[in-house]
């Protein structure tokens, strides 16, 4: 079974934000909520990077580690999802995520901003797929039609990658290979501001 994943390739990301548009508009998100978005780091000078960030869908999820309610499960493509309808909005997930996924879908008091809302990897929710009621809390089912979530597909650079982790991994690494960055390209140099041999 595919171990669905994403991938942001930084060198390529041009921060044109068509991921966040294209998850908005496919899952009518509610404004003030982003299911994507870009981060820029450095932004302005030298070495500026821009990285689009939802759910990465973790093998082992903090969300799901510290949910009271055990709303969170990870599908057989490890695609990790929540159920709506057992969230009680506690907000513990917001805080253990460090992609910041989950978000409240309202502004106000504790207990007045709702159940959580994050990326679902255009997988849907436990109901039936492609119903009503999936796609009023979920939004689109594109897994259960056999397509990429939107954001990768229109990601005019290539620059987000989803679906299998491995094959996603093949891709990345010929680009490394090719750009003659070896271990640099993930990030060594930046994240430790070293220089290592490679």
């Amino acid at each position: 079974m595919a171990r669905m994943k994403f991938l942001c390739d930084s060198d390529r990301c041009i921060e044109c934000n068509a991921c966040v548009t294209a998850c908005k508009n496919e899952h009518e998100v509610p404004w003030g909520i982003n299911r994507r978005r870009v981060v820029t780091i450095n932004d302005g000078k030298p070495g500026e990077r821009s990285i689009s960030m939802a759910c990465m869908h973790c093998t082992d999820a903090p969300c799901a580690a510290v949910c009271p309610v055990s709303c969170f499960y990870t599908t057989a493509d490890a695609i990790v999802l929540h159920d709506k309808d057992l969230c009680i909005g506690c907000g513990y997930c917001f805080y253990a995520c460090p992609f910041g996924a989950p978000q409240y879908p309202r502004v106000g008091n504790f207990g007045g901003r709702g159940k959580m809302d994050k990326c679902t990897y255009c997988a849907g929710g436990p109901q039936q797929d492609n119903t009503v009621v999936e796609y009023t809390q979920y939004g689109a089912n594109r897994i259960a039609e056999g397509k990429l979530p939107l954001c990768a597909e229109m990601c005019s650079t290539k620059a987000l990658l989803a679906g299998d982790g491995e094959m996603i991994a093949t891709i990345y690494r010929e680009r490394v290979q090719m750009r003659g960055y070896g271990a640099g390209a993930w990030g060594w140099r930046t994240a430790y501001r070293e220089t290592v041999t490679v």
